[in-house]
């Protein structure tokens, strides 16, 4: 995992990015392989914003969030990243449904009642 983190128009301290570091850990469960983590931290108006960007050799993702102090605008950040990755997953688990044994089961069921009818109507019109 390549992490990159990026600040603007504020100073951070260590103990910050190792906060950044535990919390980037949990993508690495998530995704194998090449996974590129960049986060973007700035203060706008009193306002702290925290950016993830997460880039793989098949995905990309992205979350924005914002609130009075840094470690909550992660937080929040993380949470959004959290749920779209879900969200992604739910998505690929629904497809993968139809290759697990019991529906392969019902498909040769319908493909042996389909030949049988198909057989049927060849004697009829023979």
């Amino acid at each position: 995992m390549n992490l990159k983190i990026s600040c603007k128009h504020m100073n951070h301290s260590p103990v910050f990015d190792q906060h950044i570091r535990e919390k980037s850990e949990k993508f690495e469960k998530y995704f194998q392989g090449n996974l590129n983590v960049q986060w973007f931290f700035w203060v706008e108006n009193g306002v702290h914003w925290s950016e993830l960007k997460i880039h793989g050799p098949k995905f990309d993702f992205f979350a924005k969030g914002s609130a009075d102090n840094m470690y909550k605008a992660l937080d929040c950040t993380m949470e959004k990243m959290e749920k779209q990755i879900d969200k992604q997953k739910n998505i690929k688990r629904q497809f993968d449904t139809f290759d697990a044994p019991k529906y392969k089961e019902m498909k040769k069921q319908i493909r042996d009642e389909e030949d049988y009818i198909y057989h049927d109507a060849e004697e009829w019109s023979a």
